[in-house]
């Protein structure tokens, strides 16, 4: 998995601000590394079967809906499980999945009225109606799993309303609560099965509704087939078998070898050139996608010198994104102008235009405004997390760019700090400039803005005492920041929504608490075998539409 502050930021949630918590924090992190299930078989499946072989450096720590918060546990369970809604994988656009229509929501924004879908069963052979979904809702806030604050900081309660009808109530409007539904671990699950209660998990089965089932688990794979009394489309592949890998390396040749269908999470830069070099004449295909991640640069705004508004400008004039998109990662990202990637709805690129890339003519003026000069020069650290081999190469790049545009006027000191340390700091006010990555929780421009511009408590000029952009590391505080996240959340007019969103995606720019710097692509691999590889907008892979040529 990949660390970033999403996951941190949950440890921290869970552990609170008990004096001795933090000397746990090393054991979890290893146990989220490392974590594995304790069964021990080890599925093989014969060639001719028709069965899938999935490859990927990624690891499971848990398979509960309730408490699974990392990005490849959510793509094992958007197989295994259905929610209410999903995003259509062509459009991005809410479809309605275990709801019969899109939800009647009452004029205050309150309430959500839900028909359920009828005919439904779990892997078990257990009946879904109203009420199990109401139990699989509740059981992902009260069991305080990784994820539960998702719906419980949201939801004020849950009920059926009838045998297939549904009633959600919220504390306060939000207008992304439908997309916030289709969070893979918002599945349905067997109520016979699953417990509620604060840490009542099962981390090691999965009994659920959707078309695949779960039938075998070990440290180093996955097994699932195709659940034959599914509702919906049926799955082209009888199963499924995901074989973890260690390394890169040991995908990459597993592929090569052709001992894997599908290679999927996560090769280098350089694999994946020499996979693509190799495809024509080795028959296998590559396929590319628009990522839904983001790195950027979040800045400290309490700690001189980015205090300095001119002194922010000038470094977001000096960024390069093409220099990193060729030099760094050879074309296998996207330059990012705003913290909403281009993939979602209401992405505006508004650090394009005031600041370019590598802009030294802008970035000097406003250093010398600032009172800096050869004789004066800046001094500003930009921390990278050190165990991440493109964060590494990323620092060095802009150092060398920035001195090579600016000479002495400006000094770009490089810090490096191992992922676990960084994130369990940056709420302290220890960095002044790091560069950090986010994975959503769910598409919305939404989940972009509010997770890094929220202060619930600080007060002007950027003195965030509790809130998102304290989590951040930029303590940035802002009233503008805050009644924009909440009229945005309030409103169900499309219209006005997307301009209370351009709203705010400018005044990052104009006040720059965070640099967005480059855009994730996703990448899969399938031998010419296989058939219906596709990563679409919602960068979930799809299992049941992976067909083997026997």
């Amino acid at each position: 998995m990949t660390f970033n502050l999403r996951t941190i930021a949950t440890i921290k949630r869970l552990l609170g601000q008990h004096p001795f918590a933090w000397a746990w924090v090393g054991l979890i992190i290893l146990s989220i590394i490392g974590c594995q299930s304790g069964v021990t078989t080890n599925p093989q499946f014969s060639p001719s079967s028709g069965q899938i072989i999935l490859g990927t450096t990624a690891r499971i720590r848990t398979l509960d809906p309730a408490d699974a918060y990392e990005i490849f546990s959510g793509t094992v369970l958007y197989n295994l499980g259905d929610r209410l809604y999903i995003a259509d994988p062509e459009t991005g656009n809410l479809v309605p999945q275990l709801a019969m229509t899109m939800p009647v929501i009452s004029n205050d924004g309150l309430t959500y009225t839900i028909p359920l879908r009828q005919g439904v069963v779990f892997h078990n052979g257990s009946s879904f109606d109203a009420n199990a979904m109401v139990f699989s809702l509740q059981r992902f806030i009260s069991n305080e799993g990784s994820p539960s604050f998702l719906l419980g900081d949201v939801v004020k309660s849950i009920v059926a309303t009838g045998d297939y009808e549904l009633t959600i109530t919220l504390k306060q409007p939000f207008a992304a609560f439908p997309s916030l539904l289709t969070v893979p671990g918002m599945c349905a699950v067997a109520p016979n099965v699953y417990k509620i209660g604060a840490g009542q998990f099962n981390p090691d089965s999965f009994v659920g509704t959707g078309p695949y089932q779960l039938v075998q688990s070990s440290p180093d794979s996955l097994k699932m087939e195709r659940f034959e009394q599914y509702w919906g489309e049926r799955a082209a592949n009888p199963g499924v078998s995901i074989q973890f890998f260690t390394s890169g390396a040991n995908l990459f040749n597993g592929f090569r070898s052709g001992s894997v269908d599908v290679a999927y999470q996560t090769l280098d830069v350089d694999q994946i050139l020499a996979l693509q070099r190799d495809g024509q004449s080795r028959g296998w295909q590559m396929i590319e996608g628009p990522g839904n991640g983001i790195h950027y640069l979040s800045l400290n705004l309490q700690q001189p010198p980015l205090d300095n508004p001119l002194v922010r400008k000038a470094i977001a004039a000096l960024i390069d994104r093409p220099l990193l998109q060729d030099r760094v990662f050879r074309g296998q990202v996207e330059p990012l102008y705003s913290l909403i990637p281009s993939t979602i709805t209401g992405s505006r690129p508004v650090f394009q235009s005031p600041y370019g890339d590598g802009n030294a003519q802008k970035a000097k003026a406003w250093l010398l405004e600032a009172g800096y000069s050869s004789a004066n020069p800046l001094r500003v650290e930009l921390w990278y997390r050190s165990n991440l081999t493109n964060n590494v190469i990323a620092a060095q790049t802009l150092q060398a760019s920035i001195h090579q545009k600016l000479g002495d006027l400006i000094t770009l000191e490089l810090q490096g700090v191992e992922s676990a340390t960084a994130y369990q700091n940056l709420d302290k006010g220890v960095y002044p400039m790091i560069m950090l990555d986010w994975s959503p929780d769910f598409l919305d421009a939404d989940n972009y803005l509010q997770p890094f511009l929220d202060c619930s408590q600080g007060k002007t000029p950027n003195q965030c005492e509790s809130g998102a952009s304290k989590l951040q590391g930029s303590f940035y505080f802002s009233d503008r920041a805050n009644q924009l996240i909440s009229q945005s959340r309030q409103t169900n007019n499309e219209s006005m929504r997307l301009n209370l969103l351009n709203q705010l995606q400018t005044l990052v720019a104009e006040d720059i608490p965070f640099i967005p710097l480059w855009q994730n692509k996703e990448f899969l691999f399938i031998q010419d075998r296989i058939e219906g590889g596709k990563l679409g907008k919602t960068q979930k892979l799809n299992f049941g539409r992976l067909k083997k040529q026997l």
